[in-house]
């Protein structure tokens, strides 16, 4: 069994081998508020659709993800936590027992889409621990304080995933 690839690896070897990943069928969320936030989002460049419930103060951008067990193409809006050109996406759930189905898309196929607006670029998705969990953890909760009441509702630590520009 080959050893598995970190992420900037594997989109290497997926440039080298024609291009990325991220072609194929999409498959809406069976969750109808993500289905009319993503559709809206997208029909409108990311123009609208923009934040979370409609609060403009909780702005989000849209993460396209291959599903871990149908390989079919995923979009989930999440909160906008940018960073010098890097962006994290917090496996929050509201603060569940469990992960979002989305994290486990990022963990076995860590390539991703994000849309911020009208900007979409490719990205490397990556479960960040130690230090640089508690840096970006820290930067998350600042600029959406909720994700520290998520974390008091849960026993689990709350994943944080850094994703960077390939």
């Amino acid at each position: 069994m080959p050893a598995r690839l970190s992420p900037l690896e594997y989109l290497a070897d997926a440039w080298s081998s024609g291009g990325m990943a991220l072609e194929g069928e999409y498959e809406p969320s069976p969750e109808q508020w993500v289905r009319d936030q993503v559709e809206e989002f997208e029909a409108s460049d990311g123009q609208r659709g923009n934040i979370l419930r409609g609060n403009p103060e909780w702005p989000i951008v849209v993460i396209t993800s291959r599903g871990a067990k149908s390989g079919k193409l995923r979009k989930n809006p999440v909160m906008r936590v940018e960073k010098d050109g890097k962006y994290v996406a917090i496996a929050s759930l509201g603060g569940a027992p469990k992960n979002p189905t989305w994290y486990y898309n990022f963990v076995e196929h860590p390539e991703v889409d994000l849309q911020d607006g009208a900007e979409k670029h490719t990205y490397a998705a990556r479960v960040l621990e130690g230090d640089e969990r508690a840096e970006w953890w820290d930067y998350a909760v600042a600029t959406w304080p909720t994700y520290g009441e998520y974390q008091k509702k849960t026993e689990r630590e709350i994943p944080v995933f850094l994703l960077e520009r390939v």
